[in-house]
């Protein structure tokens, strides 16, 4: 870029909002509906010294805009914002803070944290009321101005059906920083994510899309980063276009795009987990970064009648105002961006219940859920929701409007209590197997809406699930009162690690009965990464702060008899997934479809091949029951299964229910590497904790068994056809049952 400043700014246009290069210049726009005066600060490449300052010289409509004739992509900039500094109308205004433009594709430097980061006077009596006048741009990283010319006609995006769709959720960073076959520097970055032995581990287990916690840029807390930790997780956004720096390797945005090209090339999705509910900017007592020094009265929700406050519904010390159009703009066009820039196949909302709010509460006809619905590019991608944050009426569960997929908790819940052995979980997880009828059956959604799983980034890992009773946080520094007291979770005989063969049995076996069971339910099933290795968080469940070992996966693990055995298990249950599409069954079961004479497409047996009444159901010391699925086969033949589950402590002897079939047993949780064989006996013995998959054998397919096994060992993606969808029940036809839940018993 020339260092021929010129002394004003060209008007240029308020459209696009951000640095915009036309191939002559830079068009800069930024919103601000109430200041009075924005100055644009250019700096040198490494962006710690500012060069000069360039007032915005035009406000149209609230964007206030101006154009820098030959300048190119490698600008460094941002803004300093003048206006009141009067909190208690909610104005936040001051010019010694360099702020970060909201729109900014690419950042360079780091923050650095110190008291100038802050508009008021942080040692202040007066708290946030006294003005801060200190230049913060010594700690800020500077924006970056981008050459955004892409070429993807050559990538095609996979775009998994939803009932084909199986999640694989990792951090970025955690998934390559123990891989001793990648350079240091290349390691936690995109480009390690796009490493071929990665890859082919997905393609082992058979996963058709990852799921990446925030890769947005965001902020180290203060009070973490003074403790030697970090904000590992992510979930503190500051710059909703720009990619985590230190994410990148090369400092190029061609890093992403490589990467989520060779996952496409692999026929794997990327989904991104994004925190649209609040920003890295806390409370009235926080930094200011961005948008409190750009507009805070319009990014944020402020308290009716004490604008000095935040709504804090989201328990990070602000909300987004998505209720304002150019705040829902941004939300907007950062999705979009990424959408199209990166070709991201879809997105999982942080708090998702949050950006449904309106001045009244939740809305499921809120602006931003309207907009991302009736968006051509944004509503042909996989929306997932997290359904809860904190504020009145926060738990929504199944309320969201259709398009969106949820994320479950009452299926993770019920999972990890039936195998505990819980009382009268029986009838729960009933409707949890067969798609959660009783929250997605309306408005004509289907099963997938119902994001399935067992284990996720928070929370304990699948191993710790098994080993540790309670949470053990003390590495957080927080006195061990971080992260959920009820984890649904047992030791089964000591607390943590052991070496007692007896105990080691019995928790695989627990672990992979609850991976079983989420991989043969209705729905959209998450798997949690490391999960399938037995990697440990040492009992942590609120892992967020702990940016090594701890959170990190343990790639040694793969050469572990363990390790090995659960990856194993993990592939051969995907596989069996994909071979099976009554397991994919896309329409909610009401056991009123009859698929030959007497057999309908579900019915509920005890252990003893008998109905189920509803005397039965209601038992709550029963925890043995059998699952009877009928309907058409990866052929299009007629295909009945049977999943029997035992949650007893003990063994319990099995009768298939009538008729009389010929059975051939699929999988033991019990015996997880017995391969798919003829069951030779009336009965059978399934032990404790243990669950079974048979299935008849499909007409006419002769290799059945030995395709199958093959795709079980290796993780091929096996081709699926789902059968002819002959339409959905309508959710008032009276199909469903008050009890037991989910429209159960019909035998």
């Amino acid at each position: 870029m020339s260092n021929a400043w010129p002394a004003r700014l060209q008007p240029g246009s308020p459209y696009p909002l951000g640095a915009s290069w036309d191939g002559l210049g830079i068009n800069f726009a930024v919103f601000s509906g109430h200041a009075q005066r924005i100055e644009l600060c250019l700096f040198d490449a490494t962006g710690r010294k500012e060069l000069t300052r360039l007032d915005l010289p035009e406000c149209t409509d609230e964007v206030w805009h101006g154009y820098l004739p030959n300048a190119h992509p490698g600008t460094v900039y941002g803004y300093r914002a003048h206006g009141p500094y009067q909190p208690h109308h909610g104005h936040r205004f001051n010019p010694h803070k360099l702020l970060i433009d909201p729109y900014a594709k690419r950042l360079v430097g780091h923050f650095r944290w110190s008291d100038a980061l802050f508009a008021h006077r942080v040692h202040s009596n007066r708290l946030d009321l006294s003005i801060d006048r200190r230049d913060s741009a010594p700690a800020m990283p500077k924006c970056v101005v981008v050459d955004e010319a892409v070429d993807w006609s050559h990538d095609v995006r996979p775009d998994v059906p939803w009932g084909e769709t199986i999640v694989y959720e990792t951090h970025l960073r955690g998934a390559t920083m123990q891989r001793d076959d990648l350079r240091g520097n290349e390691r936690g970055t995109f480009a390690a994510l796009a490493s071929p032995r990665f890859i082919e581990h997905l393609q082992r287990l058979g996963v058709t899309a990852v799921e990446l916690l925030p890769v947005h840029a965001f902020l180290n807390d203060r009070f973490l980063v003074e403790r030697g930790l970090r904000n590992y997780w992510g979930y503190n956004t500051a710059a909703y276009f720009a990619p985590e720096p230190s994410y990148l390797m090369t400092h190029q945005l061609d890093e992403v795009r490589i990467a989520v090209r060779a996952l496409h090339a692999a026929g794997i999705e990327v989904l991104l987990d994004v925190v649209y509910n609040h920003t890295c900017e806390g409370n009235e007592l926080g930094p200011t970064v961005s948008w409190r020094g750009l507009d805070n009265a319009s990014y944020y929700r402020l308290i009716p009648g004490d604008a000095r406050h935040h709504i804090n519904d989201t328990g990070c010390g602000n909300t987004l105002n998505l209720s304002h159009p150019r705040v829902l703009q941004m939300v907007m066009d950062s999705l979009r961006y990424w959408a199209t820039s990166f070709n991201i196949d879809g997105f999982r909302f942080d708090l998702g219940v949050t950006l449904g709010r309106e001045p009244n509460g939740f809305d499921p006809g809120s602006g931003f859920f309207d907009a991302l619905r009736q968006d051509p590019v944004l509503a042909q991608r996989k929306l997932i929701s997290e359904p809860w944050d904190i504020g009145p009426g926060g738990y929504q569960l199944g309320n969201h409007p259709p398009g969106f997929a949820e994320w479950n908790d009452r299926f993770r819940d019920c999972v990890r209590r039936y195998w505990r052995g819980d009382e009268g979980m029986r009838p729960d997880l009933a409707a949890r197997l067969t798609g959660s009828a009783d929250l997605f059956n309306r408005r004509s959604r289907r099963p997938w809406a119902s994001i399935n799983f067992v284990t996720s980034h928070d929370g304990f890992t699948l191993a710790d699930l098994t080993a540790y009773a309670g949470k053990h946080n003390e590495a957080n520094n927080e006195g061990n009162n971080d992260g959920h007291n009820e984890n649904c979770s047992a030791n089964w005989g000591i607390e943590g690690s052991s070496d007692d063969p007896a105990i080691l049995e019995t928790r695989h076996r627990v672990a992979r009965s609850m991976i079983a069971t989420m991989l043969v339910s209705l729905g959209t099933p998450m798997l949690t990464a490391g999960d399938e290795l037995g990697r440990t968080q040492q009992g942590n469940n609120n892992a967020y702060c702990q940016d090594n070992e701890i959170s990190w996966i343990d790639w040694a693990l793969e050469d572990t008899d363990r390790g090995r055995r659960m990856t194993d298990f993990f592939a051969r249950m995907i596989a069996l997934r994909k071979a099976h599409p009554l397991l994919r069954e896309t329409r909610f079961l009401f056991g009123d479809r009859e698929v030959l004479p007497g057999l309908y497409d579900v019915g509920w047996f005890d252990e003893h091949g008998d109905p189920l009444t509803i005397e039965a159901w209601q038992d709550p010391q029963k925890r043995a029951f059998t699952l009877r699925r009928a309907g058409p086969g990866l052929n299009g033949e007629t295909e009945v299964l049977l999943l029997m589950l035992n949650g007893s402590a003990e063994t319990v002897r099995f009768a298939p229910p009538a008729p009389h079939l010929e059975w051939h047993m699929l999988v033991d949780s019990a015996a997880p590497e017995a391969p798919p064989q003829p069951l030779t006996t009336p009965e059978l013995d399934i032990g404790a904790h243990g669950l079974v998959v048979l299935a008849t054998q499909p007409v006419g397919d002769t290799d059945w068994q030995t395709g199958w096994m093959a795709g079980a060992q290796h993780g091929k993606r096996l081709l699926t056809a789902l059968p002819p969808d002959p339409g959905t029940l309508s959710p008032d036809n009276g199909n469903t049952m008050s009890l037991p839940a989910g429209g159960l018993p019909h035998a």
